[in-house]
């Protein structure tokens, strides 16, 4: 049985919480992190299920924390770096790059950034170990593909992560290890505005998208399936970013 690990699963209508829902149904033996309680909260859903899950409580921007979560998760076959993402209580920050504090640059680009360097330095070894290991990097189509006013931190921070991926990709193939990236566009999670729900009506579907759809492609990349895809950045948006006219 493979062993996962998907951090920032604490929302019921994220897409951390799908994406170890759907790698609990494929059979995987997956622990999931989050910043508050509420995690044994998600593990309590999934048992419910029949799932085999174990929840853990660690804020992944502290180098203590992290090595704490590796302790009591043990080594995984899949790590899945959801955490960063806007949620409901700590909203992705809004703000122009010339009006925003470099106390708030540094932490959008920790709650997207640091977290998935932090943890991945934690658990890529034993992957490397073990000859085999997958990693699945959540990041946007903002940042490496599009953007927003209001939204450089944020930008910068998954551009990032496209670029971790690509190297890391290189760097880890020769020892069995795969490392791909998800890039979502609209998805309708707890977390979105109204703007952002209006925006997804103008995507090719005319919707936004969800949760499991992004889910079901991160656990494709962390299947035995996906062996030679190494280094891809898959966008789930609909088809949104080929529209040069948005109406």
């Amino acid at each position: 049985m493979k062993r996962a690990l998907v951090t920032g699963a604490g929302a019921a209508d994220g897409i951390g919480f799908a994406c170890a829902r759907a790698l609990c149904r494929a059979g995987c033996r997956v622990a999931i992190c989050a910043t508050t309680d509420r995690i044994h909260e998600r593990a309590a859903a999934l048992r419910a299920e029949g799932l085999d899950v174990s929840a853990h409580v660690a804020d992944l921007t502290e180098v203590d924390q992290v090595a704490r979560l590796r302790a009591a998760v043990g080594a995984v076959d899949i790590l899945v770096n959801n955490a960063g993402m806007g949620s409901v209580g700590a909203p992705a920050l809004q703000a122009g790059f010339l009006e925003m504090a470099i106390e708030e640059w540094d932490h959008a680009m920790d709650a997207s950034l640091r977290t998935t360097v932090l943890t991945t330095r934690a658990f890529l070894p034993d992957m490397v170990r073990a000859g085999w290991g997958r990693v699945v990097m959540m990041a946007s189509v903002t940042g490496p593909m599009v953007s927003n006013p209001g939204e450089a931190a944020y930008s910068a921070a998954k551009a990032a992560m496209v670029g971790l991926t690509h190297a890391l990709a290189l760097e880890q193939a020769a020892h069995g290890v795969t490392v791909n990236a998800v890039a979502p566009g609209w998805i309708a999670t707890g977390a979105s505005t109204a703007e952002e729900l209006v925006a997804a009506r103008a995507t090719p579907p005319g919707r936004a998208g969800t949760p499991e759809e992004v889910a079901a492609v991160a656990a494709f990349l962390a299947s035995e399936a996906a062996s030679y895809v190494n280094g891809a950045v898959i966008v789930v948006d609909g088809g949104n970013i080929l529209q040069e006219r948005k109406a």
